[in-house]
């Protein structure tokens, strides 16, 4: 079987571009990394990447689906997404630091929930921390597919 590098794309709405700019600095990303998409407002997130008119913003389903629509948007082999609450103030009833990153490859997709503390700059770090940690997780899993 031929060996190919898999592909990665990122869905954001609360980090608003920074998990994007992270992931670009990696070596040779413009052989792996497809792009991504900024879906700050609600008809974004519908029109563009799939997320059913009256999902809240800061739910794993949205989180889930944005990384599923990015995937598919992109044809990347794996995806994450960010979405939830950066603060300082609570949003929609959600405290601040209430956070979904989102993942998808070709066989699943999902949500994780963080808690985060601290102001909108240590909750924004923290989220792209945690979705390039969870990108690393689905390559780890893909290529062992692969192999």
């Amino acid at each position: 079987m031929r060996h190919r590098a898999l592909t990665v794309g990122v869905a954001e709405s609360l980090t608003c571009g920074l998990l994007a700019s992270e992931i670009g600095k990696g070596a040779d990303a413009a052989d792996w990394f497809a792009g991504g998409v900024v879906a700050y407002q609600t008809a974004v997130k519908e029109h563009v990447l799939g997320v059913p008119a009256g999902i809240d913003p800061c739910s794993a389903e949205c989180a889930a689906q944005l990384a599923r629509g990015v995937r598919e948007l992109l044809g990347a082999d794996i995806a994450v997404a960010t979405t939830g609450v950066g603060g300082p103030d609570s949003e929609d009833g959600h405290p601040p630091g209430t956070v979904f990153v989102g993942w998808a490859d070709a066989e699943d997709s999902g949500a994780e929930l963080l808690q985060l503390s601290g102001g909108p700059d240590d909750v924004l770090r923290t989220t792209v921390e945690r979705a390039v940690l969870r990108l690393v997780d689905l390559a780890e899993r893909a290529s062992a597919g692969m192999g």
